[in-house]
């Protein structure tokens, strides 16, 4: 049984958000068709999306977002929707939603904003104050999921018989190592370096633990793997790990590959988890650097890579992601915001990209994480205890959607030592909690 939607004009836009909502979310069968007569003779279930009712069926009607080929500015009044916001409120009788669903999802997970001008931070990145969804204080709900569990509620009482699928809630760890050690295996440049700048800054403490680190007398305070691994096994977890591997440089300090301990290192992560290449910060827009960190890393692992996530979280729409498609990455897991939790599309599950700029949908798997430990630590300045509730309090906004919760963290969190005290029993509390 396929449910027959009559839209005015088929466009790229119009095909990938039905199919996002309908097939991807709420697991309807459909098609999509422009022929009048067909649609009202159709005597099976049916939704009409357009300006004008044409019959019964249930009728969403809608913007012109979907029916346009260009980027503009565009009026992003809200309105108040069964406890949350709506995007392109419409107006008339006997509407399935006060809102074109279609259209203000498509502008959530295309990040059409993002293509727009805006003041970006110091590192060139779209901020999550800019966005629609923080001035309305929306940004900590998956509303596209919101949205849709709401549309397929309707349906569903439209056409009682009509099948839906009960989205299933999943939890995906991932870890951005981008210092594998605090003080080992640097190297004797890099390590009187570290002696020098500690002993200028009289910090008698940091000089201490690397002696201690380096003699072997204490654990470094980065090398947590141990605990990652134990968690993972004790769980059932199913993590993915994406390593800083280019050259030394301002913002990428990781150790080089050149290092036997390093390639060891993450030979040991491959064989628990999956990897991904965690392209430098010097490598931003730079894809002839970005291939040989890929190239480099492949090596250590003698397979194929074909995850990524931005250091920094370094990201340019479309360009950052039209070059993670020229190098066969088919899956990314930049989307979120250093400054802000939340959801910076507006969803809580895996969708394609849509490149505005040629106005096409692409191959590329997008996967935005939800929460990041220095967005809690560092940006919102909250300690342990405010940082689990947080947490949680996200978890519940996924699970109520049957989404996937993406949590960022790095092995220098979980090492618990220094601004990191109480982190590693943080992070396995809210293990425990995701996975009750």
């Amino acid at each position: 049984m396929k449910m027959l939607v009559l839209v005015p004009k088929i466009t790229d836009r119009v095909a990938y958000t039905f199919d996002l909502l309908l097939e991807d979310l709420l697991g309807l069968d459909f098609a999509l068709t422009t022929d009048v007569e067909r649609f009202k003779a159709e005597e099976g279930p049916k939704m009409h999306y357009g300006d004008e009712r044409l019959c019964d069926a249930p009728f969403v009607k809608s913007v012109n977002l979907l029916f346009e080929r260009n980027i503009s500015e565009k009026d992003t009044q809200s309105i108040d929707f069964e406890g949350v916001k709506g995007l392109f409120p419409v107006y008339g009788k006997n509407l399935l939603m006060p809102f074109d669903v279609f259209a203000a999802s498509f502008y959530l997970v295309s990040r059409y904003e993002e293509y727009l001008p805006q003041v970006r931070d110091k590192y060139g990145r779209f901020q999550a104050e800019s966005t629609w969804m923080f001035e309305n204080g929306m940004l900590q709900k998956p509303l596209v999921n919101i949205w849709a569990k709401s549309l397929g509620t309707k349906l569903k009482a439209a056409y009682p018989d009509f099948p839906m699928k009960q989205p299933k809630f999943t939890f995906v760890p991932t870890y951005d190592v981008d210092a594998a050690w605090a003080y080992k295996h640097k190297g004797l440049y890099r390590t009187v370096g570290g002696f020098l700048k500690d002993l200028a800054a009289g910090d008698m403490g940091r000089i201490k633990e690397r002696h201690q680190v380096l003699r072997g007398k204490r654990n470094d305070p980065f090398d947590s793997f141990d605990f990652q691994f134990d968690l993972q096994k004790e769980f059932k977890l199913k993590p993915i790990y994406f390593i800083l591997c280019g050259e030394y440089d301002t913002n990428d300090k990781n150790i080089s590959l050149r290092k036997e301990a390093f390639r060891n290192l993450i030979k040991h992560i491959g064989d628990y988890a999956d990897v991904g290449i965690h392209p430098s910060f010097s490598s931003y827009l730079d894809i002839d650097k970005m291939r040989r960190e890929i190239d480099n890393l492949s090596e250590v692992l003698h397979r194929p890579l074909t995850k990524s996530r931005q250091h920094f979280l370094r990201m340019n729409l479309p360009r950052s992601y039209q070059k993670l498609i020229e190098l066969d990455i088919s899956d990314d897991y930049t989307m979120g915001f250093a400054s802000q939790a939340g959801f910076r599309a507006g969803i809580a599950n895996t969708f394609r990209f849509y490149d505005l700029e040629n106005d096409m949908v692409t191959n590329l798997r997008v996967h935005p994480f939800a929460l990041m430990d220095g967005t809690m630590r560092d940006y919102l300045n909250l300690d342990v205890e405010s940082s689990y509730t947080l947490a949680t309090q996200l978890v519940d906004e996924v699970k109520a959607v049957g989404g996937t919760f993406i949590y960022l963290t790095h092995n220098e969190t979980l090492g618990g030592e220094q601004r990191w005290v109480g982190w590693p029993e943080m992070y396995r509390h809210l293990i425990e909690y995701i996975t009750q």
